[in-house]
């Protein structure tokens, strides 16, 4: 997926306050206020595989280059915001029965964030209440007794969809239920390293999310190349 925006200043991790407003509907279901502008780039748009619901991503620039995303969601004659507003644009995938919504947020240079919301009385809401989905995908990360002493990255801290939702990740060679799991892939990189080495952190390690029950886990697949990733580095 790539996120597109004008180069803003970074963007610190949404607030508790922000993510909690995520988790509800905007109230007003008349579109973006004044001065917010549809972004008409067809790379932004998107559209539910039912067609009954298509995202709309609005901008507003100002004279300090702080320059503001909306994310608005059109079902039938109304509207309703994807909270939080964001300083990028950003992706989106469906599961295929449109009844989960994931959105793939830049939130810096090489870090991005993932935000969940589900269909309800015909509005997509947010579905994780006071966190962000890979706010919940790093906790479980860092809870694990094999990753628990993993030292916290510094930056290119990155959360990825891992492509295959509407087809429930078919090409991995699995046979999981429709509409039920996603794959999560986590990533960042470390300020310190040894001399020899351009590039140290953590590369591409995966998890699965239950949409039915809100629980991760690490399906056996999974476990060979999550140890290489614990141990990624690119040398000099």
């Amino acid at each position: 997926m790539t996120a597109f925006g004008r180069t803003a200043p970074f963007l610190a991790l949404a607030s508790t306050l922000a993510l909690a407003l995520a988790a509800f509907p905007a109230l007003a279901a008349s579109g973006p206020p004044p001065g917010f502008v549809l972004n008409e780039r067809p790379e932004l748009a998107f559209t539910s595989p039912d067609g009954a619901t298509k995202l709309e991503q609005y901008w507003k620039d100002s004279d300090d280059f702080d320059v503001k995303w909306q994310v608005w969601a059109r079902h039938g004659e109304e509207m309703t915001e994807l909270k939080p507003e964001q300083g990028y644009g950003a992706g989106f995938r469906f599961t295929n029965d449109s009844q989960w919504l994931v959105r793939m947020q830049k939130t810096g240079s090489g870090e991005q964030d993932l935000f969940l919301y589900h269909l309800e009385n015909g509005a997509f809401a947010g579905a994780t209440k006071r966190k962000s989905l890979s706010d919940l995908a790093w906790a479980y990360f860092y809870a694990r007794p094999e990753t628990k002493k993993f030292a916290r990255l510094d930056y290119h801290i990155t959360a990825n969809l891992v492509k295959g939702t509407e087809e429930a990740y078919r090409w991995l060679g699995v046979d999981w239920p429709d509409n039920r799991y996603l794959v999560i892939s986590l990533s960042g990189e470390f300020d310190k390293h040894p001399k020899n080495v351009a590039l140290k952190g953590l590369g591409d390690w995966r998890c699965r999310y239950d949409l039915k029950t809100g629980k991760f886990d690490v399906p056996a697949m999974f476990a060979k190349a999550n140890a290489e990733a614990l141990n990624w580095e690119v040398r000099r």
